[in-house]
């Protein structure tokens, strides 16, 4: 239940964003949203290889031509709407999206795709763009805060999908003009349009639908923007009301944590970039099998007994399927991700293709492990994905590491060598060397660009 006070909380946060503006932001905000920007891009193109988004641009041919807006590693120029939408699923297609980890959400892949498709009709400027970029991740970031966002997945919601429609809103409307009173009512349209299940993590087939759930949410946070635009107003308690979302999806929801700036300042310093290519919850698990293992050196399955993954009760609920059959299914999959760790090492994307889903190795390394609850673990968490491994080797001996931030989390960063590292990793094979450094340069250029006419050429195919 939600504690609806007089005031509008709503409005009053649309306020907060729309005072986000290219001045406001500082030197510091602007060389995080580079590091942003360029991890989506890389992400995304690299996405845009995988069977499902191949198969979104064979459904996009039938918008060619209908709009300035571009669809990443193609020649094929559509609405803002379809831009957005395939774009978007690309960029959560290779489970290496960036997170904020207190929302369980990836705002990356679906506010910068909704934000890269409304400038290019707009035609705004970079600066503009990186602005509404960075208002889009505060509205994912402390909606889904309010909204207590560990609940709301425990009750079968998909953070991303339900929190990333109002964070698309933002940056669409701001790059359209909007008041604060526009993005409030565009908020309104945006909570008849959020929607996402969990249900793809219980599931060993069919669990490709959540790849597309960030693009789901991004052309419908555009879709909103565009109706609004288009004169029809929406309520403007979207998110506060009686039947707004914190009421509607919030589980003890706090709705002042909608008007409360974190700690270290705007959401995009609270980003973790992701260098395994599975969900966010399992990295420190894997940090963990890294020390205990002594950087994989131990990894023979004769050499172990057993291993044990204590953490957040959630890994026991939704991240337990044994034998995955696709490779969604195996990126959720807490045993398969183990065996993948194991037995190829954690930079191996390629673990999880479906050519690997029945690999012995890994197959032996997942049915070695069980998973445990860890209270401490459960009360860090959402704030801290963490977890304790411990192995059991051959001989009797067991060795324990505890990880609660990861590689990749605001603690324990990437660096930007090894963010274009990951980049070239996912896209050097499709792009010859001077263009993947001439999309390094238009993603670097963006905050003195004119429009992002010049990062679209850069990233298409």
């Amino acid at each position: 239940m939600t504690n609806r006070t007089d005031a509008n909380l709503t409005l009053a946060f649309a306020e907060e964003l729309a005072a986000i503006t290219p001045a406001a932001l500082t030197e510091r905000d602007l060389a995080q949203l580079d590091l942003l920007v360029f991890d989506y891009v890389g992400v995304a193109y690299g996405g845009a290889a995988r069977p499902w988004i191949v198969a979104l641009h064979r459904w996009a041919e039938r918008y060619r031509g209908t709009g300035p807006a571009r669809i990443i590693a193609s020649d094929l120029e559509v609405t803002p709407e379809v831009a957005a939408f395939v774009n978007g699923a690309a960029g959560h297609s290779f489970e290496l999206d960036d997170t904020h980890e207190a929302s369980m959400s990836h705002p990356g892949a679906v506010v910068i795709p909704a934000a890269l498709a409304v400038a290019s009709e707009t035609g705004a400027s970079g600066r503009d763009v990186l602005a509404a970029i960075a208002a889009g991740y505060e509205a994912m970031a402390r909606i889904g805060i309010a909204a207590r966002a560990e609940r709301v997945i425990a009750a079968g919601h998909h953070p991303t999908a339900v929190f990333g429609v109002f964070g698309a809103v933002v940056a669409a409307g701001k790059l359209k003009g909007f008041s604060a009173q526009q993005i409030a009512a565009a908020w309104g349209h945006a909570l008849s349009l959020s929607a996402g299940s969990m249900q793809f993590s219980q599931e060993v087939s069919g669990a490709e639908v959540k790849r597309l759930h960030a693009g789901y949410a991004a052309r419908a946070g555009v879709l909103a923007a565009e109706v609004v635009e288009a004169g029809i107003p929406g309520p403007t308690r979207g998110l506060d009301g009686r039947y707004g979302f914190l009421a509607l999806y919030g589980h003890d929801a706090i709705p002042e944590a909608l008007t409360r700036m974190g700690a270290r300042g705007l959401a995009i310093h609270d980003m973790s970039f992701k260098p395994y290519a599975c969900c966010r919850l399992l990295h420190s698990m894997i940090d963990g099998l890294r020390t205990t293992t002594d950087g994989f050196a131990q990894a023979q399955e004769a050499r172990i007994r057993a291993i044990l993954v204590r953490g957040p009760r959630k890994l026991a609920e939704q991240h337990m399927v044994r034998r995955p059959d696709t490779p969604m299914a195996a990126q959720y999959s807490l045993p398969f991700t183990v065996g993948a760790a194991l037995a190829f090492g954690p930079e191996r994307y390629d673990a999880y293709e479906p050519g690997n889903l029945a690999d012995p190795r890994i197959l032996a390394f997942a049915d070695l492990v069980e998973v445990g609850h860890d209270a401490a673990m459960e009360a860090a968490y959402p704030e801290h994905f963490g977890t304790e491994v411990e192995v059991t080797f051959a001989d009797g001996s067991t060795r324990t590491e505890r990880v609660l931030d990861s590689l990749g989390t605001p603690v324990h960063p990437m660096t930007g060598d090894a963010l274009r590292a990951k980049a070239l990793g996912l896209i050097g094979g499709r792009l010859e060397a001077d263009a993947f450094d001439r999309l390094v340069g238009e993603v670097t250029a963006l905050k003195g660009a004119a429009d992002v006419g010049p990062l679209q050429a850069a990233v298409a195919r």
